[in-house]
């Protein structure tokens, strides 16, 4: 192009663009190369030349002050801009970045984020990206017909292609020549803006911001050096070409930048991933399929081999899930993707082809191999790495010193791991991952069911490395340095504003299970304050589970409960002494929240297993299920729990059962304590004779305004039992009530004399003989 400028119109993440710019830089040999990324951040780019640095990755650039604030710009292999930067470091070429700086996007961002949701989205416009697409002016004929989001597919739909994604990765990525790529796609780029309106409102300002940064970069360069070479995406080629620049001046672009973009920032490499490749990030600009994208690249100039390396990949993969996949399968799946790649007029088969053959050879028309080829090899699960030398904050560093020395490396792909806590490195991998947890880094998911429930000496966990973890860690460096100082210091903070003695008491569960001592003393110490000064019984109550299981499982971890064997018997003193009279008076909703901590109480209390404690509990339930001021619900919860320990005699239970159930007795207030007593199990109705004689029969008491009252509450209880236990009441009921024969006992008088006397009571009787 003109005035020594060469403009190189690419898509984020193509292979075929990639290739051809490589091939244009070596034939033009610039002096200067100047690269859509955010500006200022050059200084890491000498970090690319280091062996250890290993695509994908992205620059990670936030906010000093809100490290949540952030942003991402990611590379793959075959980024045109990653191939662009290695081929300048490589041949010592200067090379800048030219979009804005990231203290200008995150200030985009953080209005963005403070702002009203937007009535309609606004896409960004780039050419082949996804989010950088701006809304096109339908033709006057087809005013009618809605506008795309994005721009190419109106030349998608004059080329027969269902959109534009499709149309640019036919005409761009796969191809295998590049010559005359950019011209064309700098005139078709020119054609488009013409007929397509600016972008409205902020969008539109922050579009004009870049373009103008852009020009200004642009004249910069072209101050120092003769032959500039400039890789943007596609969208801003006509906005920087020689009329643009004329068109707008460089006053008027430094008037347009003036003042913006004062954010602190700090910027750094961190691994990427596929997955997060294929869901669009950074610019937005994401690829449906990174991982055929990667075979395009390792595979260029091989287009008759393309399809056979791709299903050799597809089937290994399918072998080793175990799914049939023979040699035939993948020898017809291959010829019928070149047989339709021929059909259309296409040089090698492209990714419509591989799909349609995959599907319908090796899959029969399955989705679910469809879905597991899509998952592992059109988005693939690559995680790139970045080389020591990267400048990271110290808790980051922490926590790759820790994953060196357990061997837990991170991976994208999800995978389980079963941990023994009686070894000692898998115990260190469990105070590692609960740490983790505590600053809010999922990195592991733990299981509660199987056998990582409590009480084995085994916990399961579902590993999955996250990116924007990285961002997790450094917002939360400024805890402490280290994960242990970190993790600390921020459930202490937790515990100080915790909002109930349940999250305090859960807090010292986790933090012992992380393996923070510091820490647990400091939140007993809290929970202990503020359970001497709350009179609420529940709320004692609600705290008790996590620390009976601290106080049971404790040892199991190597973790010390008996610090809490004290703080759970005080609190459990100083709630029986208010239960009655805490759970007098509630409406519906409060009695069943109040259940259910009744209930994890009963089982805490079971944990601990401290007969004084025990009996004191007892004692307190026995005043509950015997008061008639308590809740009805509750009354009946409690006689249950009583009747299950073996704690109340059958007589007494019977007559409970009796007055509760008598005709006597409000409907609805019956249905309740019911409920509470059946306890969502029916097995003291299918094995308590006396207790279901009771119940069928105030069932069968009640008149018909009655029962409509009580049905809803009496379905909802029965429906808390188990099917199988439904489908026995069931039988029970139409069984008929069977009558036992009672043998009579012998008389005890002289039958004789007896019989002397039937004469005269016959007469008497008027009976005949």
């Amino acid at each position: 192009m003109s005035e020594g400028i060469s403009l190189f119109g690419i898509r984020h993440h193509g292979p075929g663009c990639a290739r051809s710019l490589l091939a244009a830089l070596e034939a033009l040999q610039p002096d200067c190369v100047l690269i859509e990324g955010p500006a200022g951040t050059e200084d890491l780019l000498p970090h690319m030349l280091d062996a250890a640095m290993q695509p994908p990755v992205a620059l990670l650039s936030y906010s000093v002050e809100d490290p949540q604030l952030a942003v991402f710009h990611p590379y793959a292999l075959y980024s045109p801009e990653w191939q662009a930067l290695q081929w300048a470091m490589r041949n010592a070429v200067d090379v800048r970045f030219m979009d804005v700086p990231p203290a200008l996007s995150l200030e985009w961002m953080e209005q963005a984020r403070q702002a009203p949701p937007p009535r309609e989205a606004d896409a960004e416009a780039e050419a082949g990206e996804s989010a950088d697409t701006a809304p096109a002016a339908p033709d006057a004929e087809d005013a009618a017909e809605a506008r795309p989001a994005d721009p190419l597919d109106w030349l998608a739909k004059v080329a027969g292609h269902a959109d534009g994604e499709a149309w640019w990765n036919h005409m761009v990525e796969e191809r295998g020549d590049g010559q005359g790529l950019f011209e064309a796609i700098a005139e078709a780029m020119t054609a488009l803006r013409e007929h397509t309106p600016d972008y409205p409102g902020r969008r539109g300002e922050q579009e004009a911001m870049r373009e103008a940064h852009m020009r200004a970069a642009l004249r910069a360069a072209g101050k120092t050096f003769s032959r500039v070479a400039v890789v943007c995406g596609a969208w801003h080629v006509p906005a920087l070409q020689p009329a643009a620049l004329r068109a707008n001046s460089a006053a008027a672009d430094n008037r347009l930048l003036k003042g913006q973009g004062r954010r602190k920032t700090q910027s750094t490499w961190v691994p990427w991933t596929y997955r997060h490749l294929s869901a669009g990030s950074g610019y937005g600009a994401g690829v449906d399929a990174p991982g055929w994208y990667d075979h395009l690249w390792r595979n260029a100039g091989q287009h008759g081999q393309r399809a056979v390396g791709w299903y050799a990949r597809v089937g290994r993969l399918l072998r080793e899930h175990g799914l049939d996949c023979s040699s035939a399968h993948l020898i017809e799946a291959t010829r019928l993707a070149d047989t339709l790649a021929a059909l259309r007029g296409r040089p090698a088969p492209g990714l419509e082809e591989i799909g349609e053959a995959s599907r319908s050879i090796i899959c029969n028309g399955d989705d679910a191999p469809m879905q597991l080829i899509r998952e592992q090899l059109l988005i693939g699960n690559a995680l790139g790495q970045v080389p020591d030398s990267v400048p990271v904050v110290p808790l980051q560093r922490d926590l790759e010193a820790q994953q060196k020395r357990l061997r837990l490396k991170p991976e994208a792909l999800e995978k389980t791991l079963d941990l023994d806590l009686r070894k000692d490195n898998d115990l260190a991998r469990s105070h590692l991952l609960h740490r983790l947890r505590l600053l809010g880094i999922e990195w592991g998911r733990l299981a509660r069911t199987g056998h990582s429930a409590r009480g084995t000496f085994h916990e399961i966990w579902q590993l999955a490395w996250q990116p924007h973890f990285l961002v997790s860690l450094v917002e939360a460096s400024r805890h402490g340095q280290t994960l242990v100082d970190a993790a600390s210091n921020l459930a202490v903070s937790h515990a100080r504003a915790a909002a109930d003695l349940p999250a305090l008491s859960e807090l010292v569960d986790q933090v012992l299970l992380a393996d923070l001592p510091q820490a647990v003393q400091a939140i007993a110490a809290e929970l202990e304050a503020r359970a001497a000064t709350d009179a609420d019984p529940l709320a004692l109550l609600g705290a008790l589970p996590p620390l009976a299981n601290i106080h049971r499982y404790g040892n199991v971890r190597q973790t010390e409960g008996v610090q809490v064997a004290h703080l759970f018997d005080s609190m459990l003193e100083r709630a029986v002494i208010g239960l009655s009279l805490a759970l007098t008076g509630l409406d519906e909703a409060r009695a069943e929240s109040a259940r259910e901590i009744v209930l994890a109480a009963e089982r805490a209390i079971g944990l601990r297993d401290d007969a004084d404690g025990r009996d004191a509990w007892r004692q307190a339930l026995r005043r509950v299920a015997l008061s008639q001021a308590s809740s009805a619900l509750l009354r009946g919860v409690s006689l249950r729990l009583l009747f299950d320990a073996g704690a109340l005699e059958a007589e007494t239970v019977h007559t409970q059962l009796q007055q509760q159930l008598s005709p006597g007795a409000e409907p609805l207030q019956a249905a309740q304590w019911l409920d509470g007593f059946l306890n969502r199990n029916a097995t003291v109705l299918l094995h308590d004779d006396a207790v279901w004689r009771m119940i069928d029969g105030w069932v069968v008491s009640l008149d018909e305004a009655q029962l409509v009252r009580v049905l809803p509450l009496v379905r909802r209880t029965f429906a808390a039992f188990e099917a199988a236990d439904r489908r026995d009441l069931g039988t029970r009921v139409k069984q008929a009530p069977v009558t036992k024969a009672v043998a009579s006992e012998a008389p005890d008088w002289n039958l004789a004399r007896a019989e002397r006397a039937l004469p005269m009571l016959r007469e008497l009787l008027g009976i005949a003989g």
